[in-house]
């Protein structure tokens, strides 16, 4: 019976590169500048729209029509009521842009799901067809242009952060030429309690230097006799004094 060799698997791999991957930041004073800036267009948006429906196209919406081309209280409700909605809409991105991934593909769903809420609350009122219209109309412009003010606005607050992610299990420690690291040794250093080739560290002996009470060759030190030397007190046969 003879057995096959088994194919050899597919390389191991090591640890690649670092992981990069982006974090967003969010600038939030530029993205609460941008939803003041969308509050005043809400509300001269809403005005605008009252006067074109009541003063141009003589519709009479939000009031009766002898108020005039501006209407009663309810008109300045309705331009108070826009920059707010507007404000909130800023919170709900700058929340969305904080905790949630995608986030402007929920804001725009969130927005367009309350502009048709307030689009067709009008036709449950019992006015009539024209200013039911007119007002849905109003209302819809005003939803439009928060949620793409905003959204732009939001584009631009966020700002995109590249954090390195540590390869699995850490960086492998590495040793470089001419950096010492505590309990490592390298050729051409000198620590205290080692010795290498041409260096002299305090303690140690090394070929070429004398220390008092060590004799080398070719060195005097007092207190010693080399052949050929002569020292002060001693007679050496050869010599005269």
């Amino acid at each position: 019976m003879t057995t096959r060799p088994m194919a050899p698997g597919p390389p191991e791999r090591g640890p690649g590169p670092p992981q990069r991957r982006s974090r967003p930041e969010v600038d939030a004073g530029q993205l609460w500048a941008g939803g003041a800036a969308t509050a005043v267009v809400a509300g001269l948006i809403a005005l605008v729209g009252v006067l074109v429906c009541r003063w141009l196209f003589n519709v009479p919406i939000l009031a009766p029509k002898h108020d005039g081309a501006y209407g009663n209280a309810h008109t300045t409700t309705l331009i108070l009521v826009s920059a707010l909605a507007a404000l909130v809409a800023t919170l709900l991105a700058h929340l969305l842009l904080l905790s949630t991934p995608r986030p402007m593909l929920f804001f725009g769903w969130i927005v367009a799901l309350v502009t048709l809420v307030m689009v067709i609350f009008p036709f449950s009122t019992g006015a009539t067809m024209e200013e039911k219209i007119a007002t849905a109309a109003v209302y819809l412009v005003i939803g439009v242009a928060i949620g793409t003010l905003i959204s732009g606005v939001a584009h631009r607050a966020v700002r995109r952060r590249r954090v390195v992610s540590p390869p699995p299990g850490g960086y492998p420690p590495q040793a470089y030429p001419g950096q010492a690291y505590p309990g490592r040794d390298y050729q051409g250093q000198a620590y205290p309690g080692q010795a290498y080739p041409g260096q002299a560290n305090p303690g140690q002996a090394n070929p070429g230097q004398a220390y008092p009470g060590q004799a080398y060759p070719g060195q005097a030190n007092p207190g010693q006799t080399y052949p050929g030397q002569a020292n002060p007190g001693r007679d050496y046969p050869g010599r005269d004094h």
